[in-house]
């Protein structure tokens, strides 16, 4: 869990306008997308990050995303479509979004290919589209429980989304690394307005 700390006080990483107030800044200077943009964007980095994950050869997804840091290729593939079932989960359901939530591992012998991957993918920006073509009240004002307190629904759905994205750039650099030329890379149109790191891996 990210934690931003000075001295023996600290703050929760997971909202950026409280580390901003935290280090003394006002407001951190960024405005969020609208909810209709934000789901046009997370549906855009979900089908760049199925059309990754097909390109990656299957023994490639057992290699170490990056040296210093012991997780699978296949298992960060996963949590880029686990972040969005996680969220449909909690607010479908009205349950807490839970710490490890995102993080939960796909089931022994699942998901074990890219196309296995892709298709898992496929299931999830379904649920995404049909669940935000239900959505009566489209600004997501309401709040929902999370791990770091109480969140606008809006908040929660803008981390979820950066957050998916962030990761599928990492795929782009995955396969650049193994010289495999990306299937359509994100642009800087698709990712604008989005928080991300400038770093790949901070």
């Amino acid at each position: 869990m990210p934690v931003v700390s000075k001295g023996k006080n600290y703050v929760l990483g997971q909202k950026l306008e409280d580390v901003a107030e935290f280090v003394g800044l006002e407001g951190t200077g960024h405005t969020p997308l609208p909810p209709d943009q934000l789901t046009k964007k997370w549906i855009i980095a979900l089908r760049a990050a199925q059309r990754y994950v097909r390109q990656l050869p299957d023994p490639l997804l057992l290699q170490d995303v990056i040296p210093n840091r012991p997780r699978h290729i296949r298992i960060m593939s996963h949590h880029i479509f686990r972040i969005c079932e996680a969220f449909l989960d909690s607010t479908i359901n009205g349950t807490e979004y839970a710490v490890g939530h995102a993080n939960v591992p796909p089931a022994d012998g699942t998901c074990m290919t890219g196309e296995s991957l892709a298709q898992y993918g496929e299931g999830v920006i379904q649920r995404l589209e049909k669940w935000w073509g239900g959505v009566q009240d489209k600004n997501l004002t309401v709040e929902i429980p999370t791990y770091y307190g109480p969140q606008p629904l809006h908040v929660v759905y803008e981390r979820s989304t950066w957050h998916s994205a962030q990761h599928a750039r990492q795929l782009i650099h995955i396969l650049e690394r193994n010289n495999i030329k990306p299937n359509q890379p994100l642009t800087a149109d698709d990712l604008a307005g989005l928080p991300l790191p400038e770093r790949l891996f901070e």
